[in-house]
């Protein structure tokens, strides 16, 4: 039998654990307006972003009233978005496919109680995107304690009849979005996301060169004169 360090195991069981819960955000039905996101950790980042564009655009056809559903479970890729519609807010997370269904909206249930405990009276009002962006402490603290599935907690909550998850409708992405248009779109946001990051890059590269030359130019042409003078001196004196 093989036998591996502990501290291998564990960093190998958090990376794999992490996948399980991937997304989430909370935004305002009324008019698509994000309110809380939990942060990410910046890997995968150009996945993500993908990811979240495709949520925005599930944020926009709740708005137009294309998905009455207060609950519903959408499949992109090797993924399932998971939301649930109250209070005029929709709580959505992405969870890698082979994650519990019941798990996941058990999660949404417990941000959205914190969340109408906490926020209830300003959701309403709220200007700005990501009003409650403070909310990600609590978002990343309840993620961690659904990441194990198979702790005593998180089996208790499988085993738990009386919270059913079988009568909520699954559908496809592209059914949802509309096949083509729709998921262009996306391709074309996240496209855009990854050419302005790369700009961004070559812009920040060009500015460092240029200030290094402003630096170090004024000292170099000294240099090159007290040696010239010097090559001078020793050939003529």
């Amino acid at each position: 039998m093989l036998a591996f360090p502990c501290d291998f195991l564990c960093d190998f069981y958090f990376i794999s654990s992490v996948d399980m819960v991937k997304l989430t955000m909370i935004a305002r039905v009324t008019d698509g307006l994000p309110l809380a996101e939990g942060l990410d950790d910046g890997r995968d980042q150009k996945d993500l972003d993908f990811y979240k564009q495709q949520a925005k655009l599930l944020f926009k056809n709740l708005l137009r009233g294309h998905n009455e559903a207060s609950r519903m479970s959408i499949e992109t890729g090797p993924n399932f978005f998971h939301y649930i519609i109250e209070g005029r807010v929709c709580y959505l997370t992405m969870c890698d496919r082979s994650y519990p269904k019941k798990l996941a909206f058990q999660y949404l249930e417990e941000l959205k109680n914190e969340f109408e405990r906490v926020n209830g009276d300003q959701i309403e009002t709220a200007a700005r995107p990501y009003a409650f962006i403070k909310f990600d402490t609590f978002i990343q603290k309840t993620k961690k304690l659904y990441l194990d599935t198979h702790t005593q907690r998180n089996l208790a909550k499988l085993n738990d009849e009386l919270y059913e998850v079988h009568q909520i409708m699954t559908r496809n992405v592209q059914e949802v979005l509309g096949v083509g248009q729709k998921l262009d779109q996306v391709s074309e946001l996240s496209s855009r996301l990854t050419s302005e990051s790369r700009i961004y890059a070559d812009k920040a590269k060009d500015l460092n060169r240029q200030a290094l030359i402003r630096k170090w130019a004024p000292a170099a042409i000294v240099v090159g004169i007290v040696c010239t003078l010097f090559w001078l001196k020793g050939k003529f004196w």
